[in-house]
């Protein structure tokens, strides 16, 4: 059964790498790929109560993180509509290639540690749609923008979901993870950023807008409510999560609805024409849907890998087989670029015990790097990357040959920054 799920994800895996040449829908592929891989999870497992209670409880955690780039998605689509972006667009007057990508990539980076890496790249993509008119220009920015936002959400506990499990499990501490692995991050950033900057440079062209009948309706205070609103929420989403032990859904979705009202209550009086243009119902046909059941797709085919003992064999094969530390960790984060990273943490942390391996040991903080930058290797790796995907149409064989050696590089040099704190200063 194991070698059969495996062709399956396999099979599917290479499907949505060839997208573009088989004239295939990604998210279609995905779907049929987690139905198929559950369905012969069920038909090959004796005991089905088992199986039907193992997709119960791995839907309530899709379906939250499902729910919350949805939030997400709306919050930014309606800062959008509202022309919020243009607050900070207006202030980024740059058009360098070489010096934008930096001001671009560090922006990120932070803003991910601030919100998370999913939520950062959803505004950060929103935001180089109103920067950059060359499409291929702007695949670029959209590749090192995946690379920022999963080196900047790995260092602190709220930036990146496995980041948050081991710190939800005890196995990290706030102070401690973002001393131990600001720099790791940082550098995993900036290596690619040098690298290309060698070759990117040039002038940005920016894209032209036509807002005269946006302008006739909104006013810049307006603008302004709807886009600090939007923001303020989107960095409450961990505050609320710290304070009530929520999931982070119930936080965006809680947003969702009270910027909801603002802009209903900012609307209430124009012709209806012009209050649908800019309501929440707008916004949630102009999100794209697809790339929300691509995402779906691809959690679940993972979700049955580890349903089915794939996963955790994995992890026991490396710790017998390998031994080492270091090694076994820079595994399971090259591995998190084919797989989720959530799944292998949570192996992780089930097959690794406190005991072992005390509260903010070296593994659990070298994990907690490896899994959240090594996402970035490949385009599905990450959900910055699959949201980045969905939203800026990258082709996964383009983000392989101009994106993954980058990542690759960052990934190995923050390793080894981590390694050698260590070893030589005793951090």
């Amino acid at each position: 059964m194991m070698a059969l799920l495996l062709l399956i994800f396999i099979l599917g895996y290479v499907l949505i790498a060839f997208e573009h040449a088989i004239k295939i829908n990604k998210s279609a592929i995905a779907l049929i790929t987690g139905g198929v891989s559950w369905t012969i999870y069920s038909l090959l497992t004796p005991n089905n109560s088992l199986v039907n209670q193992q997709l119960n409880d791995h839907l309530g955690a899709i379906s939250a993180i499902l729910f919350f780039l949805l939030g997400a998605m709306t919050i930014v689509e309606l800062i959008d509509s509202h022309d919020g972006f243009e607050i900070i667009t207006s202030r980024i007057t740059q058009t360098d290639k070489r010096k934008l990508l930096w001001i671009v990539a560090f922006i990120t980076f932070f803003l991910s540690a601030i919100l998370d890496n999913l939520t950062t790249t959803i505004v950060v993509i929103s935001l180089l749609r109103k920067l950059i008119k060359n499409q291929q220009d702007r695949l670029i920015f959209g590749g090192i923008v995946v690379i920022a936002a999963n080196a900047g959400g790995a260092w602190t506990p709220i930036g990146d979901v496995t980041t948050t499990m081991l710190w939800i499990g005890s196995q990290i501490t706030t102070a401690n993870i973002m001393f131990k692995l600001f720099l790791p991050s940082m550098t995993c950033l900036i290596v690619p950023l040098i690298v290309l900057s060698i070759k990117f440079n040039g002038i940005i062209k920016r894209p032209d807008f036509d807002n005269t009948n946006k302008r006739s309706a909104l006013t810049v205070r307006h603008q302004t409510i709807v886009f600090f609103s939007g923001i303020i929420i989107l960095m409450l989403v961990p505050v609320f999560k710290t304070l009530t032990n929520l999931p982070p859904f119930m936080g965006i979705l809680a947003g969702l609805g009270v910027l909801w009202v603002i802009t209903e209550v900012i609307h209430g009086r124009k012709e209806e024409t012009v209050r649908h243009s800019y309501s929440v119902v707008q916004a949630l046909r102009k999100i794209d849907t697809a790339s929300i059941l691509f995402f779906f797709g691809i959690l679940i085919t993972i979700a049955a890998l580890q349903s089915s003992g794939i996963l955790i064999n994995l992890a026991r094969w490396l710790t017998v087989t390998v031994g080492n530390l270091n090694i076994i960790v820079l595994s399971l984060g090259i591995l998190s670029s084919v797989v989720d990273n959530v799944p292998l943490v949570a192996a992780a942390q089930g097959m690794y015990h406190l005991s072992q391996f005390p509260t903010d040991h070296y593994f659990w903080e070298f994990l907690a790097y490896c899994v959240g930058t090594g996402g970035s290797i490949l385009i599905i790796g990450s959900a910055a990357g699959v949201a980045a995907m969905g939203m800026e149409k990258i082709n996964f064989f383009w983000y392989l040959k101009k994106i993954s050696f980058l990542a690759l590089i960052g990934y190995f040099s923050g390793a080894l920054v981590y390694i050698l704190q260590h070893k030589l200063l005793g951090i």
